[in-house]
């Protein structure tokens, strides 16, 4: 796969520079664009990269994936600076959308002037343990030859959490906030109230869209809608597409309300469930003011500013 990355990428560049070197080629402002999306393992992370895939021939643009060597989401100091460069500086990959399990990066560390675009999908904490728990067990239905980690282990969630097992601790669900909070020591403390308080910073600060898994057809609506340069037709996509749910894992059994109490008592389950909730309430304001409903279906608005005394007057 990665032999077949390189050259993919070898043809791309090629293509770029036959009428002239690397370093005279020039971007319009419009494609001089890179979205990251650091994605949450099981968040319907796949089922929404794959329409950024669909759609990058007919929109023009690049999408790369992120691959980390045992999908670390932390990478070295040296790692992060080859990073940046390639995104900020590889202009044959713009406009690009890069994609993979990697927690959150500051490009202003690094004197980057044009910071990229973060967007990201995150899900209610206990429900995304679950997937994890069982993906690593049975895999996925469109992958059913591929043998995962823990494949063999008949053990549901349920008699995980009564045994008191490792692969559904509540230290388990300390994954979102991380991701959020970034690459530094205190971001992977479990438990870390500063981790937190980061994470909802950033959020706010350094995120373009934040949405739900729960609500995911209204994330793709709202993208649509404020970046058509990279999703014009993505709304239609997932709802006729095949693709919404491809990566759904297999023999998933829903755990009982004793489990989620059980779970829901701890202080780690607390905390990424008001990082969930915060993230939540700041999708539903944004969505709020960007669309109505009429007859059960959302309808994107329209431009609802102007621009009036404009001076000085023209002749």
């Amino acid at each position: 796969e990665r032999a077949i990355a390189r050259h993919e990428v070898r043809e791309i560049e090629q293509r770029h520079t036959v009428d002239g070197p690397r370093q005279d080629v020039t971007l319009d402002e419009e494609d001089d664009v890179v979205i990251i999306y650091n994605r949450v393992p099981k968040t319907a992370s796949t089922s929404f990269t794959n329409i950024a895939y669909d759609l990058c021939a007919k929109n023009k643009y690049h999408v790369l994936h992120i691959n980390t060597t045992k999908n670390n989401p932390v990478m070295s100091l040296q790692d992060q600076v080859r990073f940046v460069k390639n995104v900020t500086s590889w202009k044959e990959m713009k406009p690009g959308f890069y994609h993979g399990h990697i927690s959150y990066l500051d490009f202003a560390k690094f004197g980057v002037k044009k910071k990229p675009i973060y967007i990201n999908v995150i899900k209610k904490p206990i429900e995304r343990l679950v997937s994890y728990y069982y993906f690593l067990r049975f895999g996925e239905k469109n992958r059913p030859g591929l043998r995962r980690r823990k494949q063999g282990d008949k053990k549901t969630f349920d008699e995980c959490v009564a045994a008191g097992g490792s692969d559904c601790a509540p230290e388990k669900l300390w994954l979102q906030i991380p991701f959020f909070c970034g690459h530094s020591s205190e971001c992977w403390n479990v438990g870390s109230r500063w981790a937190l308080e980061q994470a909802k910073y950033n959020l706010i600060n350094e995120y373009f869209l934040v949405g739900v898994t729960e609500e995911l057809e209204d994330f793709i609506m709202l993208l649509e809608a404020a970046l058509p340069r990279f999703f014009r037709g993505a709304t239609e996509l997932y709802r006729t597409g095949k693709k919404s749910h491809l990566r759904k894992t297999t023999e998933k059994k829903l755990p009982t309300k004793e489990t989620i109490a059980k779970l829901q008592q701890s202080e780690i389950w607390k905390m990424e469930n008001e990082f969930y909730e915060f993230a939540l309430e700041q999708f539903q304001f944004v969505r709020a003011h960007a669309v109505r409903e009429k007859d059960g279906e959302l309808y994107i608005l329209a431009q609802n500013f102007f621009y009036e005394k404009i001076y000085p007057k023209s002749n």
